[in-house]
């Protein structure tokens, strides 16, 4: 009878993981970003990128469209409209334009480790997951949804991930002549 109990409820688990696998995924960047993205073949301009579409979101979970209306008109023939979904699709979209950050350092890294747009790049990152990690820390203790709580942790964890990084970063190397023509 137990046995008969554990295997239904495995069954049951594994229909549920197998549903949850295939169901459509939201695409975490807008065309427009998309395009952006692939025209930025220089990874400091890619990260750019990231960091310009995970504001965006910022932009829209925070409802500050209206304070930004100057910039959101000069950028939306560029960027496009701002995305739309839950507080959940939102945190996760930024999440996952994190994690591709993540991704395409690690890709340039592992092509050329003394490229020096990698660190450059990671204190970009670094820098807007900061800011970003910053407003959005009184929302996450605000999340009630199984999806919400699952988007900011997983949020969180691609935060720590860039910091950590880049806090193992030598220190950055300022030049002093070029400071002295600026």
């Amino acid at each position: 009878m137990i046995t008969r109990i554990l295997f239904i409820f495995s069954l049951v688990l594994c229909l549920g993981i197998v549903s949850y696998a295939s169901a459509p995924q939201r695409d975490h960047l807008t065309p427009q970003e998309v395009d952006l993205v692939k025209e930025a073949q220089a990874l400091d301009k890619r990260i750019d990128v990231f960091i310009k579409a995970a504001e965006r979101r910022l932009i829209v979970i925070n409802n500050s469209a209206a304070a930004n209306a100057k910039v959101l008109k000069k950028d939306s023939e560029r960027w496009g409209e701002l995305p739309t979904g839950s507080r959940a699709e939102l945190v996760g979209d930024i999440a996952r334009i994190f994690d591709e950050a993540i991704t395409n350092i690690d890709d340039v890294s592992a092509r050329d480790e003394r490229n020096p747009l990698i660190a450059k790049s990671l204190r970009k990152l670094a820098t807007a997951v900061n800011t970003i990690m910053g407003q959005l820390k009184p929302l996450s203790s605000d999340a009630k949804s199984d999806a919400e709580i699952a988007s900011f942790e997983l949020l969180h964890e691609d935060a720590q991930s860039i910091l950590e990084a880049a806090n193992k970063l030598p220190p950055e190397v300022v030049d002093k002549k070029a400071k002295k023509n600026n």
